[in-house]
């Protein structure tokens, strides 16, 4: 019924394992090992770019989460208004909420895909006999698989086989213990580093409840999880999964460092666009240019030193400027009733010493 799903992933497993079979041998456990590895890097360069869009798309909800949130009070006893009105401010800003789940949503069928071929090559065919073939993978092939031992343990074999899961001959197998237990607990610290990382580029104010429960789910809910579950898998599918998480958490700092010298340089290029827009010191702005307003520290100085930024007058302990231009006016010039009195003293001045002379 998934033959479309089944096909692609052992085409892509038996490419991968004619290269290390013919470097290390077609039985050897560690040709496999690293065939299905490459099957893991080869999805997962295909879905580079795809993941790449998904950190830029999160990086755009983070820039307006703000008005997210605006949205959610506003609208609070709406649901369907607000869920439109979301829908809306994410056209504007050219974010589309599916992008960020697009890559983990095409890893399920590759996971299905590769948990069943894997099984597929230990299931005998009804008629009985030997099984003589797996998909892409001739009778040759499956027997090479079903005899490659990783430390005297079948690479197809599970702690625990269930039917559930596609698995066959049910029941514990405690000698694959100490080869899957290992490989569980390096998939589970991989897996929440790769959150943990995640989550260290959060911005905190634009958290939501959502986005911070699903943090906890993938901190700390995914790694046991692959702990519990991780005893039903058989070693193929546990190696796929360690090198997922793997690649996962490299990609993450080759992408995040990238993303990040981006905006650094966007940064750089737009205050040195500012700056060579800005008028010199001293020199008069262009026609149509607005004049630089001082900052807050400068008219803090200012003021403090008496002197208002805007015209360099001098101001008092209030604030307000002294008129001392009107008081030496005063004190040239004086009243009119001053200078008649003065007028009035010096000619009757005048006229008591010309008497004083006649006599």
């Amino acid at each position: 019924m998934l033959d479309f799903i089944y096909y692609p992933v052992s085409f892509i497993l038996w490419c991968w394992h004619e290269v290390f079979g013919f470097i290390f041998g077609a039985n050897n456990a560690i040709a496999w090992i690293l065939a299905i590895m490459f099957l893991t890097f080869t999805v997962r360069g295909i879905m580079f770019k795809p993941f790449v869009n998904q950190v830029r798309s999160m990086k755009k909800m983070q820039e307006f989460a703000p008005e997210l949130k605006k949205i959610q009070k506003k609208y609070a006893n709406d649901k369907q208004r607000q869920a439109a009105e979301m829908q809306k401010l994410q056209r504007e800003h050219g974010v589309n909420p599916l992008g960020s789940c697009l890559p983990m949503l095409l890893q399920v069928p590759v996971f299905i895909g590769l948990n069943w071929v894997l099984r597929a090559f230990s299931i005998q065919p009804a008629g009985g006999g030997p099984k003589t073939e797996n998909y892409f993978f001739n009778q040759q092939g499956v027997e090479s698989y079903v005899n490659a031992k990783l430390f005297g343990v079948n690479i197809g074999d599970a702690i625990h086989h269930t039917a559930m899961l596609g698995g066959i001959n049910g029941g514990w197998n405690w000698h694959v213990a100490p080869v899957a237990v290992p490989l569980m607990i390096l998939a589970a610290v991989l897996t929440h580093l790769t959150a943990r990382h995640s989550a260290a580029r959060q911005d905190p104010t634009a958290a939501t409840p959502q986005t911070a429960m699903m943090q906890k789910l993938t901190m700390y809910i995914f790694p046991l999880g692959v702990l519990v579950f991780g005893a039903f898998f058989p070693i193929g599918l546990l190696v796929y999964w360690l090198s997922n998480n793997g690649w996962t958490l490299m990609q993450q700092r080759l992408v995040y460092n990238r993303i990040d010298k981006e905006e650094a340089v966007k940064k750089a290029e737009a205050k040195e666009k500012r700056d060579s827009l800005a008028p010199k010191p001293g020199a008069k702005p262009k026609p149509g240019q607005k004049p630089v307003q001082p900052s807050t520290t400068e008219a803090t100085a200012s003021s403090a030193d008496g002197k208002s930024p805007s015209n360099g007058q001098t101001t008092s302990k209030a604030g307000s400027p002294h008129r001392f231009a009107q008081q030496p006016a005063r004190a040239k010039g004086g009243s009119a009733q001053q200078r008649k009195k003065q007028g009035s003293g010096g000619k009757s001045s005048g006229q008591k010493g010309s008497s004083q002379k006649r006599r």
